[in-house]
Protein backbone atom coordinates (compact mmCIF):
# COMPACT_ATOMS: atom_id res chain seq x y z
CA UNK A 1 0.00 0.00 0.00
CA UNK A 2 2.77 2.37 1.02
CA UNK A 3 4.66 1.73 -2.79
CA UNK A 4 1.39 2.33 -4.32
CA UNK A 5 0.78 5.78 -2.51
CA UNK A 6 4.37 6.62 -3.11
CA UNK A 7 4.01 6.11 -7.08
CA UNK A 8 0.78 7.67 -6.77
CA UNK A 9 3.07 11.17 -5.37
CA UNK A 10 5.59 10.86 -7.60
CA UNK A 11 3.19 10.42 -10.70
CA UNK A 12 1.18 13.72 -9.33
CA UNK A 13 5.09 15.26 -8.99
CA UNK A 14 5.91 14.67 -12.52
CA UNK A 15 2.68 15.81 -13.60
CA UNK A 16 2.78 19.26 -11.96
CA UNK A 17 6.48 19.57 -13.03
CA UNK A 18 6.36 18.46 -15.80
CA UNK A 19 3.37 20.88 -17.83
CA UNK A 20 5.42 22.92 -19.74
CA UNK A 21 4.84 22.90 -23.39
CA UNK A 22 5.23 20.43 -25.11
CA UNK A 23 4.37 20.98 -28.66
CA UNK A 24 6.38 22.15 -31.38
CA UNK A 25 5.91 25.69 -32.82
CA UNK A 26 3.27 26.32 -35.12
CA UNK A 27 3.42 26.76 -38.70
CA UNK A 28 0.71 29.74 -39.06
CA UNK A 29 2.14 32.69 -40.40
CA UNK A 30 -1.12 34.71 -41.61
CA UNK A 31 -4.78 34.20 -41.69
CA UNK A 32 -3.92 33.21 -44.79
CA UNK A 33 -2.45 29.74 -42.95
CA UNK A 34 -6.05 29.22 -41.30
CA UNK A 35 -7.33 26.82 -43.76
CA UNK A 36 -6.61 23.07 -43.22
CA UNK A 37 -5.90 23.81 -39.22
CA UNK A 38 -7.51 23.32 -35.77
CA UNK A 39 -8.83 27.20 -34.77
CA UNK A 40 -9.73 27.00 -30.54
CA UNK A 41 -12.43 29.76 -30.13
CA UNK A 42 -14.81 30.93 -26.71
CA UNK A 43 -18.25 29.44 -28.09
CA UNK A 44 -20.59 32.52 -28.73
CA UNK A 45 -17.73 35.16 -29.62
CA UNK A 46 -17.12 36.87 -32.55
CA UNK A 47 -13.90 35.18 -33.19
CA UNK A 48 -16.30 32.01 -33.06
CA UNK A 49 -18.80 33.65 -35.90
CA UNK A 50 -15.93 34.41 -37.95
CA UNK A 51 -13.99 31.15 -37.43
CA UNK A 52 -17.54 29.08 -38.60
CA UNK A 53 -17.06 30.43 -42.19
CA UNK A 54 -13.86 28.27 -42.33
CA UNK A 55 -15.34 25.22 -40.86
CA UNK A 56 -16.45 22.68 -43.32
CA UNK A 57 -14.33 24.15 -45.90
CA UNK A 58 -12.76 21.66 -48.30
CA UNK A 59 -9.41 22.47 -46.71
CA UNK A 60 -10.62 20.61 -43.75
CA UNK A 61 -10.77 23.17 -41.53
CA UNK A 62 -11.82 22.29 -37.76
CA UNK A 63 -13.24 24.57 -35.24
CA UNK A 64 -12.90 23.59 -31.54
CA UNK A 65 -15.56 25.63 -29.24
CA UNK A 66 -14.38 25.84 -25.49
CA UNK A 67 -16.75 27.37 -22.91
CA UNK A 68 -13.98 29.63 -22.02
CA UNK A 69 -10.48 30.94 -23.67
CA UNK A 70 -8.24 29.57 -20.48
CA UNK A 71 -9.43 26.44 -21.54
CA UNK A 72 -8.38 26.97 -25.26
CA UNK A 73 -5.25 28.64 -24.25
CA UNK A 74 -4.53 25.00 -22.32
CA UNK A 75 -5.36 23.09 -25.78
CA UNK A 76 -2.96 24.97 -27.89
CA UNK A 77 -0.13 24.55 -25.15
CA UNK A 78 -0.63 20.64 -25.18
CA UNK A 79 -0.71 21.04 -29.17
CA UNK A 80 -4.52 20.00 -29.43
CA UNK A 81 -5.16 22.85 -31.89
CA UNK A 82 -3.28 24.81 -34.16
CA UNK A 83 -4.08 28.26 -32.84
CA UNK A 84 -6.46 30.51 -30.82
CA UNK A 85 -8.97 33.63 -31.98
CA UNK A 86 -9.64 35.52 -29.57
CA UNK A 87 -9.93 39.57 -28.33
CA UNK A 88 -6.66 41.14 -28.34
CA UNK A 89 -6.71 42.55 -24.87
CA UNK A 90 -7.44 39.32 -22.88
CA UNK A 91 -4.90 37.68 -25.39
CA UNK A 92 -2.19 40.02 -24.07
CA UNK A 93 -3.03 38.72 -20.88
CA UNK A 94 -2.62 35.09 -21.61
CA UNK A 95 1.06 35.63 -23.25
CA UNK A 96 1.96 37.58 -20.63
CA UNK A 97 2.67 34.11 -18.81
CA UNK A 98 2.88 31.87 -21.28
CA UNK A 99 6.84 32.46 -23.43
CA UNK A 100 6.00 29.73 -25.69
CA UNK A 101 2.72 31.62 -27.29
CA UNK A 102 2.62 34.65 -29.26
CA UNK A 103 0.57 36.85 -31.14
CA UNK A 104 0.42 37.33 -34.94
CA UNK A 105 0.93 41.04 -35.84
CA UNK A 106 -2.32 40.21 -38.43
CA UNK A 107 -5.13 41.11 -37.03
CA UNK A 108 -8.24 38.95 -37.68
CA UNK A 109 -11.49 41.40 -37.56
CA UNK A 110 -12.03 44.54 -35.76
CA UNK A 111 -15.04 44.89 -33.64
CA UNK A 112 -16.60 47.05 -31.38
CA UNK A 113 -17.94 46.53 -27.76
CA UNK A 114 -21.30 47.82 -26.31
CA UNK A 115 -23.65 47.02 -23.31
CA UNK A 116 -26.46 44.11 -23.88
CA UNK A 117 -29.74 45.58 -23.03
CA UNK A 118 -33.38 43.43 -23.69
CA UNK A 119 -35.68 44.42 -26.10
CA UNK A 120 -38.51 46.76 -25.23
CA UNK A 121 -36.51 48.40 -22.35
CA UNK A 122 -36.17 51.54 -24.15
CA UNK A 123 -35.95 53.42 -21.09
CA UNK A 124 -32.92 51.60 -19.81
CA UNK A 125 -31.50 51.92 -23.09
CA UNK A 126 -31.66 55.53 -23.43
CA UNK A 127 -30.07 56.20 -19.72
CA UNK A 128 -27.68 53.89 -20.22
CA UNK A 129 -26.30 55.89 -23.07
CA UNK A 130 -27.14 59.03 -21.42
CA UNK A 131 -24.52 57.66 -18.10
CA UNK A 132 -22.24 56.50 -20.62
CA UNK A 133 -21.69 59.35 -23.02
CA UNK A 134 -21.08 61.18 -19.97
CA UNK A 135 -18.34 59.53 -18.25
CA UNK A 136 -16.76 59.27 -21.89
CA UNK A 137 -17.19 62.92 -21.26
CA UNK A 138 -15.67 63.77 -18.69
CA UNK A 139 -12.46 61.37 -19.10
CA UNK A 140 -13.71 58.34 -16.22
CA UNK A 141 -13.98 55.74 -18.95
CA UNK A 142 -10.73 56.56 -20.76
CA UNK A 143 -9.46 56.73 -17.73
CA UNK A 144 -10.84 53.07 -16.22
CA UNK A 145 -9.03 52.10 -19.97
CA UNK A 146 -5.75 53.12 -19.24
CA UNK A 147 -5.81 51.67 -15.65
CA UNK A 148 -6.18 48.20 -17.03
CA UNK A 149 -4.42 48.35 -20.62
CA UNK A 150 -1.24 48.70 -19.58
CA UNK A 151 1.80 46.28 -19.73
CA UNK A 152 2.86 46.54 -15.81
CA UNK A 153 0.85 45.02 -12.98
CA UNK A 154 -2.83 46.34 -12.37
CA UNK A 155 -3.69 47.26 -8.82
CA UNK A 156 -6.10 48.84 -7.21
CA UNK A 157 -9.12 50.52 -9.00
CA UNK A 158 -9.37 53.14 -11.57
CA UNK A 159 -12.36 53.81 -10.41
CA UNK A 160 -14.53 54.57 -6.68
CA UNK A 161 -17.87 55.19 -5.85
CA UNK A 162 -18.02 58.92 -5.08
CA UNK A 163 -19.91 59.23 -1.20
CA UNK A 164 -23.11 60.34 -0.59
CA UNK A 165 -24.70 57.65 -2.96
CA UNK A 166 -28.34 56.79 -1.38
CA UNK A 167 -28.86 54.11 -4.34
CA UNK A 168 -32.22 55.44 -4.36
CA UNK A 169 -33.57 54.04 -7.74
CA UNK A 170 -32.21 50.57 -6.44
CA UNK A 171 -30.24 47.81 -8.52
CA UNK A 172 -28.35 47.57 -11.71
CA UNK A 173 -28.11 43.41 -12.49
CA UNK A 174 -24.98 43.12 -14.75
CA UNK A 175 -24.86 39.88 -16.19
CA UNK A 176 -20.86 39.40 -17.18
CA UNK A 177 -18.25 35.78 -17.51
CA UNK A 178 -15.57 37.14 -15.34
CA UNK A 179 -12.75 35.43 -17.19
CA UNK A 180 -12.24 38.16 -19.62
CA UNK A 181 -9.14 39.60 -18.43
CA UNK A 182 -8.67 42.81 -18.53
CA UNK A 183 -12.36 43.68 -19.47
CA UNK A 184 -13.73 41.58 -16.41
CA UNK A 185 -12.07 39.23 -14.10
CA UNK A 186 -11.60 38.40 -10.01
CA UNK A 187 -8.85 39.68 -8.03
CA UNK A 188 -9.02 39.90 -4.64
CA UNK A 189 -12.27 37.95 -4.23
CA UNK A 190 -14.61 40.39 -6.29
CA UNK A 191 -14.81 40.82 -9.94
CA UNK A 192 -12.77 43.97 -11.08
CA UNK A 193 -11.39 45.25 -14.91
CA UNK A 194 -12.55 47.57 -17.77
CA UNK A 195 -16.40 46.49 -17.70
CA UNK A 196 -16.99 46.42 -14.25
CA UNK A 197 -15.29 49.40 -12.99
CA UNK A 198 -17.43 51.30 -16.56
CA UNK A 199 -20.75 49.67 -15.40
CA UNK A 200 -20.18 50.45 -11.79
CA UNK A 201 -19.74 54.35 -12.85
CA UNK A 202 -23.13 53.98 -14.70
CA UNK A 203 -24.46 52.91 -12.07
CA UNK A 204 -23.45 55.63 -9.88
CA UNK A 205 -24.98 58.09 -12.74
CA UNK A 206 -27.96 56.44 -12.13
CA UNK A 207 -28.16 56.26 -8.63
CA UNK A 208 -28.31 52.36 -8.89
CA UNK A 209 -26.23 49.60 -7.20
CA UNK A 210 -24.18 47.45 -9.05
CA UNK A 211 -24.64 43.63 -8.63
CA UNK A 212 -22.61 41.40 -10.80
CA UNK A 213 -23.57 38.54 -11.26
CA UNK A 214 -21.10 35.78 -13.11
CA UNK A 215 -22.29 32.89 -15.33
CA UNK A 216 -21.23 31.12 -18.90
CA UNK A 217 -20.42 33.59 -21.68
CA UNK A 218 -23.60 32.04 -23.87
CA UNK A 219 -25.71 32.92 -20.61
CA UNK A 220 -25.21 36.27 -20.75
CA UNK A 221 -28.00 37.46 -23.30
CA UNK A 222 -30.39 34.59 -22.41
CA UNK A 223 -29.97 36.17 -18.66
CA UNK A 224 -30.93 39.73 -19.99
CA UNK A 225 -33.63 38.50 -21.89
CA UNK A 226 -35.45 36.65 -19.45
CA UNK A 227 -35.28 39.44 -16.85
CA UNK A 228 -32.17 37.48 -14.50
CA UNK A 229 -29.78 40.61 -15.75
CA UNK A 230 -30.64 44.19 -16.80
CA UNK A 231 -27.55 44.58 -18.59
CA UNK A 232 -24.91 41.80 -20.47
CA UNK A 233 -21.60 43.59 -20.27
CA UNK A 234 -18.19 40.91 -21.58
CA UNK A 235 -16.52 42.40 -24.07
CA UNK A 236 -20.20 42.00 -26.37
CA UNK A 237 -19.55 42.99 -29.79
CA UNK A 238 -22.57 44.26 -32.04
CA UNK A 239 -23.54 41.48 -34.64
CA UNK A 240 -26.49 41.26 -37.01
CA UNK A 241 -27.47 37.81 -35.33
CA UNK A 242 -27.54 39.28 -31.91
CA UNK A 243 -29.29 42.37 -32.87
CA UNK A 244 -31.92 40.07 -33.83
CA UNK A 245 -32.66 39.25 -30.25
CA UNK A 246 -31.25 42.00 -28.35
CA UNK A 247 -30.48 46.19 -28.11
CA UNK A 248 -27.22 47.09 -27.73
CA UNK A 249 -26.19 50.67 -25.90
CA UNK A 250 -23.70 53.02 -28.28
CA UNK A 251 -20.46 51.61 -28.15
CA UNK A 252 -17.79 52.15 -25.39
CA UNK A 253 -14.22 50.64 -26.88
CA UNK A 254 -13.09 49.08 -30.05
CA UNK A 255 -11.26 45.97 -30.17
CA UNK A 256 -9.72 43.39 -32.64
CA UNK A 257 -9.11 39.72 -32.76
CA UNK A 258 -6.16 38.40 -32.85
CA UNK A 259 -4.64 34.96 -33.67
CA UNK A 260 -2.67 33.29 -30.62
CA UNK A 261 -0.24 30.38 -31.84
CA UNK A 262 3.04 28.58 -30.05
CA UNK A 263 6.06 29.53 -30.85
CA UNK A 264 8.18 26.92 -30.36
CA UNK A 265 10.17 28.45 -27.15
CA UNK A 266 9.59 25.97 -24.12
CA UNK A 267 7.37 27.53 -21.27
CA UNK A 268 9.66 27.04 -17.59
CA UNK A 269 7.29 24.82 -15.44
CA UNK A 270 6.16 26.36 -11.82
CA UNK A 271 7.54 24.42 -9.00
CA UNK A 272 4.79 23.09 -6.93
CA UNK A 273 5.59 25.83 -4.05
CA UNK A 274 5.15 28.26 -6.84
CA UNK A 275 2.10 26.55 -8.23
CA UNK A 276 0.47 26.54 -4.91
CA UNK A 277 1.15 29.65 -3.85
CA UNK A 278 -0.12 31.34 -7.13
CA UNK A 279 -3.11 28.89 -6.97
CA UNK A 280 -4.36 29.61 -3.48
CA UNK A 281 -2.65 31.37 -1.27
CA UNK A 282 -1.91 34.63 -3.59
CA UNK A 283 -4.72 37.15 -3.58
CA UNK A 284 -6.31 34.88 -0.63
CA UNK A 285 -7.64 32.59 -4.16
CA UNK A 286 -8.20 29.71 -1.45
CA UNK A 287 -11.34 31.84 -0.51
CA UNK A 288 -13.12 30.54 -3.50
CA UNK A 289 -12.97 27.19 -2.68
CA UNK A 290 -14.61 28.07 1.01
CA UNK A 291 -17.32 29.46 -0.78
CA UNK A 292 -17.74 27.01 -3.23
CA UNK A 293 -17.38 24.01 -1.05
CA UNK A 294 -20.66 26.08 1.17
CA UNK A 295 -22.94 26.48 -1.56
CA UNK A 296 -22.07 22.83 -3.04
CA UNK A 297 -22.98 21.23 0.48
CA UNK A 298 -25.61 23.40 1.09
CA UNK A 299 -27.52 22.44 -2.37
CA UNK A 300 -26.50 18.49 -1.84
CA UNK A 301 -28.18 18.64 1.89
CA UNK A 302 -31.72 20.16 0.28
CA UNK A 303 -31.47 18.65 -3.23
CA UNK A 304 -31.25 15.51 -1.54
CA UNK A 305 -33.74 16.09 1.70
CA UNK A 306 -36.27 17.00 -1.22
CA UNK A 307 -35.54 14.19 -3.56
CA UNK A 308 -36.46 11.88 -0.17
CA UNK A 309 -39.80 13.10 0.26
CA UNK A 310 -40.62 13.87 -3.92
CA UNK A 311 -39.21 9.86 -4.22
CA UNK A 312 -41.43 8.46 -1.38
CA UNK A 313 -44.31 10.22 -2.29
CA UNK A 314 -43.88 8.72 -6.13
CA UNK A 315 -43.21 5.38 -5.25
CA UNK A 316 -45.92 4.80 -2.76
CA UNK A 317 -48.12 6.30 -5.14
CA UNK A 318 -46.74 3.39 -8.46
CA UNK A 319 -46.15 0.63 -5.99
CA UNK A 320 -50.01 1.65 -4.43
CA UNK A 321 -51.30 1.53 -7.81
CA UNK A 322 -49.63 -1.65 -9.32
CA UNK A 323 -50.25 -3.32 -6.09
CA UNK A 324 -54.10 -2.53 -5.89
CA UNK A 325 -54.81 -0.59 -8.78
CA UNK A 326 -55.53 2.34 -7.17
CA UNK A 327 -54.52 6.21 -7.60
CA UNK A 328 -54.94 6.16 -11.36
CA UNK A 329 -54.91 9.78 -12.07
CA UNK A 330 -51.99 10.46 -9.46
CA UNK A 331 -49.97 7.13 -11.04
CA UNK A 332 -50.62 9.09 -14.51
CA UNK A 333 -48.85 12.01 -13.19
CA UNK A 334 -46.40 10.37 -11.64
CA UNK A 335 -45.57 8.54 -14.84
CA UNK A 336 -45.15 11.80 -16.72
CA UNK A 337 -43.19 13.17 -14.23
CA UNK A 338 -40.70 10.38 -14.14
CA UNK A 339 -40.72 10.18 -18.42
CA UNK A 340 -39.73 13.70 -18.43
CA UNK A 341 -37.02 14.19 -15.16
CA UNK A 342 -35.39 10.39 -16.31
CA UNK A 343 -35.36 11.58 -20.31
CA UNK A 344 -34.05 14.63 -20.09
CA UNK A 345 -30.60 16.12 -18.72
CA UNK A 346 -30.29 17.37 -15.68
CA UNK A 347 -28.23 20.45 -17.08
CA UNK A 348 -31.49 21.21 -19.32
CA UNK A 349 -33.53 21.21 -16.42
CA UNK A 350 -31.95 23.45 -14.31
CA UNK A 351 -31.76 26.07 -17.12
CA UNK A 352 -35.32 25.46 -17.81
CA UNK A 353 -36.48 25.99 -13.76
CA UNK A 354 -33.63 29.44 -13.91
CA UNK A 355 -34.43 31.39 -17.30
CA UNK A 356 -37.89 29.67 -18.31
CA UNK A 357 -40.06 28.94 -14.96
CA UNK A 358 -38.53 32.09 -12.67
CA UNK A 359 -37.23 33.81 -15.58
CA UNK A 360 -39.18 36.83 -13.89
CA UNK A 361 -38.70 35.90 -10.16
CA UNK A 362 -36.40 37.23 -7.96
CA UNK A 363 -34.90 34.05 -6.61
CA UNK A 364 -32.26 32.90 -5.18
CA UNK A 365 -29.71 30.63 -7.06
CA UNK A 366 -29.04 28.05 -4.22
CA UNK A 367 -32.82 27.51 -3.95
CA UNK A 368 -32.85 27.51 -7.88
CA UNK A 369 -30.03 24.69 -7.79
CA UNK A 370 -31.41 22.34 -4.82
CA UNK A 371 -34.95 23.09 -6.34
CA UNK A 372 -33.63 21.44 -9.66
CA UNK A 373 -31.26 19.00 -8.35
CA UNK A 374 -33.80 17.63 -5.77
CA UNK A 375 -36.84 16.59 -8.39
CA UNK A 376 -34.32 15.30 -10.36
CA UNK A 377 -33.25 13.12 -7.90
CA UNK A 378 -36.71 12.61 -7.12
CA UNK A 379 -37.31 10.35 -10.08
CA UNK A 380 -34.40 8.31 -9.63
CA UNK A 381 -35.34 7.64 -5.66
CA UNK A 382 -39.22 7.06 -6.64
CA UNK A 383 -38.11 3.95 -8.94
CA UNK A 384 -34.89 2.77 -6.46
CA UNK A 385 -38.13 2.48 -3.75
CA UNK A 386 -40.56 1.09 -6.00
CA UNK A 387 -38.07 -1.57 -7.01
CA UNK A 388 -37.66 -2.67 -3.28
CA UNK A 389 -41.04 -2.21 -2.32
CA UNK A 390 -42.27 -4.53 -5.11
CA UNK A 391 -38.89 -6.64 -4.47
CA UNK A 392 -40.80 -7.84 -1.46
CA UNK A 393 -42.96 -10.77 -0.74
CA UNK A 394 -46.57 -10.45 -1.66
CA UNK A 395 -47.35 -12.38 1.54
CA UNK A 396 -46.21 -10.14 3.76
CA UNK A 397 -49.38 -7.96 2.33
CA UNK A 398 -51.00 -10.55 3.10
CA UNK A 399 -50.19 -11.34 6.14
CA UNK A 400 -50.32 -7.70 7.32
CA UNK A 401 -54.24 -7.59 6.22
CA UNK A 402 -54.54 -10.70 8.06
CA UNK A 403 -53.61 -8.96 11.09
CA UNK A 404 -55.94 -6.56 10.28
CA UNK A 405 -53.79 -3.65 9.15
CA UNK A 406 -54.71 -1.44 6.78
CA UNK A 407 -52.53 -0.60 3.26
CA UNK A 408 -51.48 2.34 4.81
CA UNK A 409 -50.34 0.41 8.20
CA UNK A 410 -48.87 -2.08 6.48
CA UNK A 411 -46.55 0.14 4.16
CA UNK A 412 -45.46 2.01 7.17
CA UNK A 413 -44.90 -0.62 9.85
CA UNK A 414 -43.73 -3.32 7.35
CA UNK A 415 -43.14 -2.12 3.82
CA UNK A 416 -40.77 0.81 4.09
CA UNK A 417 -38.46 0.15 7.04
CA UNK A 418 -37.56 -3.37 5.02
CA UNK A 419 -37.58 -0.92 1.46
CA UNK A 420 -35.35 1.66 3.26
CA UNK A 421 -32.69 -1.12 4.47
CA UNK A 422 -32.62 -3.33 1.31
CA UNK A 423 -32.42 -0.11 -1.26
CA UNK A 424 -29.95 1.62 1.46
CA UNK A 425 -26.53 1.16 -1.24
CA UNK A 426 -28.88 2.06 -4.03
CA UNK A 427 -29.88 5.24 -2.42
CA UNK A 428 -26.27 5.90 -1.26
CA UNK A 429 -25.22 5.79 -4.87
CA UNK A 430 -28.05 8.61 -5.73
CA UNK A 431 -27.08 11.00 -3.42
CA UNK A 432 -23.06 10.33 -4.26
CA UNK A 433 -24.46 11.39 -8.03
CA UNK A 434 -26.56 13.86 -7.04
CA UNK A 435 -23.47 15.76 -5.02
CA UNK A 436 -21.68 15.38 -8.76
CA UNK A 437 -24.00 16.83 -10.52
CA UNK A 438 -23.96 19.93 -8.98
CA UNK A 439 -20.90 20.73 -10.86
CA UNK A 440 -23.11 22.07 -13.22
CA UNK A 441 -24.81 25.13 -10.96
CA UNK A 442 -22.12 27.56 -12.67
CA UNK A 443 -24.74 27.48 -16.05
CA UNK A 444 -26.48 30.16 -13.94
CA UNK A 445 -23.95 31.82 -12.50
CA UNK A 446 -24.07 30.24 -9.21
CA UNK A 447 -20.22 29.63 -7.26
CA UNK A 448 -20.19 26.11 -6.63
CA UNK A 449 -17.06 24.18 -5.84
CA UNK A 450 -16.45 23.41 -9.68
CA UNK A 451 -16.92 27.25 -10.34
CA UNK A 452 -14.65 27.86 -7.84
CA UNK A 453 -11.85 25.86 -9.26
CA UNK A 454 -12.76 27.59 -13.20
CA UNK A 455 -12.21 30.57 -11.30
CA UNK A 456 -8.91 30.06 -9.95
CA UNK A 457 -7.75 28.62 -13.42
CA UNK A 458 -8.75 31.98 -15.07
CA UNK A 459 -6.61 33.92 -13.20
CA UNK A 460 -3.46 31.63 -13.17
CA UNK A 461 -3.45 29.79 -16.60
CA UNK A 462 -2.98 26.67 -14.75
CA UNK A 463 -5.11 23.82 -14.55
CA UNK A 464 -3.72 20.98 -13.23
CA UNK A 465 -3.41 22.21 -9.57
CA UNK A 466 -7.28 23.45 -9.46
CA UNK A 467 -8.35 20.60 -10.93
CA UNK A 468 -6.69 17.90 -8.95
CA UNK A 469 -7.88 19.94 -5.84
CA UNK A 470 -11.57 20.20 -6.78
CA UNK A 471 -11.36 16.96 -8.14
CA UNK A 472 -10.18 15.85 -4.29
CA UNK A 473 -12.59 17.58 -2.44
CA UNK A 474 -15.68 15.75 -4.60
CA UNK A 475 -14.16 12.60 -3.39
CA UNK A 476 -13.43 13.07 0.10
CA UNK A 477 -17.12 14.22 0.29
CA UNK A 478 -18.39 10.81 -1.20
CA UNK A 479 -15.47 9.25 1.12
CA UNK A 480 -17.04 10.33 4.02
CA UNK A 481 -20.63 9.30 2.30
CA UNK A 482 -20.12 6.08 1.72
CA UNK A 483 -18.37 5.47 5.14
CA UNK A 484 -21.04 6.91 6.64
CA UNK A 485 -23.60 4.64 4.87
CA UNK A 486 -21.33 1.50 5.39
CA UNK A 487 -21.76 2.37 9.22
CA UNK A 488 -25.48 2.73 8.61
CA UNK A 489 -25.86 -0.73 7.02
CA UNK A 490 -23.97 -2.25 9.61
CA UNK A 491 -25.64 -0.98 12.40
CA UNK A 492 -28.74 -1.99 10.83
CA UNK A 493 -27.35 -5.61 9.95
CA UNK A 494 -26.80 -5.79 13.43
CA UNK A 495 -30.12 -5.10 14.76
CA UNK A 496 -31.62 -7.41 12.63
CA UNK A 497 -29.44 -9.99 14.25
CA UNK A 498 -30.28 -9.33 17.36
CA UNK A 499 -33.82 -9.52 16.58
CA UNK A 500 -33.75 -13.10 15.22
CA UNK A 501 -31.50 -13.94 17.95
Amino acid sequence: MKKKLGLLITLLVLMITGCGSKAGASDIKSVDDLEGKKIGVQIGTVGDTYASDYEGDEAGTVVERYSKGTDAISSLKNGKIDCVIIDEQPAKEYIKRNSDLSILEEEFTLEEYAIVIAKGNDSLEEDINKALAEISADGTLDAIISHYITDGDVTGLAYISPEGLTYANGELVMATNAAFPPYEYYADNSIVGIDAEMARAIADKLNKKLVIEDMEFDSIITAVQGGKADIGVAGMTITEDRLKNINFSDPYTTSKQVIIVRNGSSSAAASIKDSFYQCFLEDNRYVYLLQGLGNTILISLIAVLLGVIIGFGVAIVRATHDKTGSMKLLNGICHVYLTIIRGTPAMIQLLIIYYVIFASANINKVAVAALAFGINSGAYVAEILRGGIMSLDQGQFEGARSLGLTHAQTMRYIILPQTFKNTLPSLANEFIVLIKETAISGYIGLQDLTMAGNIIRSNTYQAFLPLITVAAVYLVIVMILSAGVRKLEKNLKKNERQVYD
